[in-house]
């Protein structure tokens, strides 16, 4: 007996038409969370702030400013935080240091003294921040002196920009 060619035809039809609905699948459940961010960055550290001058007969030496540096935040949080100011240690009577943040994603408070911002005493210099990010935003210091105060060696001073809720 001769097997027919259509018979053969037939069953490789049905047999690859019969593959084409097996399937393999496996599933997996993948865990996802977002973590409260708070991220804040700075570009680098201001020139130096000498003051070498002032006018004759005023108490106010010619003050000096520097807006070399920049800030950057990133927070997730809410449309709550705030960024704040302070020193490592409040400046002798008779000197002033201020501090302006420039922000598109908050309320600056403008050019704001932070001359006795000490850690217990930290100021608000950028408040309602929404989410998201903020990069490239201007820091200006300002350091002023009276002639009265008298000289001031180099000294350094820690500032600490906090974000935070």
């Amino acid at each position: 007996m001769k097997k027919s060619p259509v018979f053969a035809l037939a069953a490789l039809s049905i047999f690859a038409l019969q593959a084409s609905f097996a399937q393999a699948s496996a599933n997996q459940t993948v865990n996802l969370t977002v973590n409260s961010v708070y991220k804040i960055a700075t570009s680098g550290n201001p020139a130096p702030l000498t003051i070498t001058t002032g006018t004759a007969g005023t108490d106010n030496l010619t003050a000096v400013s520097d807006n070399s540096t920049t800030y950057s935040i990133t927070q997730n949080f809410a449309n709550t935080v705030k960024i704040t100011a302070n020193l490592d240690a409040a400046l002798s009577s008779g000197y002033t240091l201020q501090l302006n943040l420039a922000s598109t994603k908050g309320t600056s408070t403008g050019t704001i003294d932070i001359s006795n911002a000490t850690s217990g005493s930290a100021v608000d210099v950028v408040t309602a921040i929404n989410r998201g990010a903020d990069a490239g935003q201007a820091i200006t210091y300002t350091f002023g002196a009276l002639a009265s105060a008298g000289t001031m060696s180099s000294t350094n001073k820690t500032v600490t920009l906090t974000l935070t809720n």
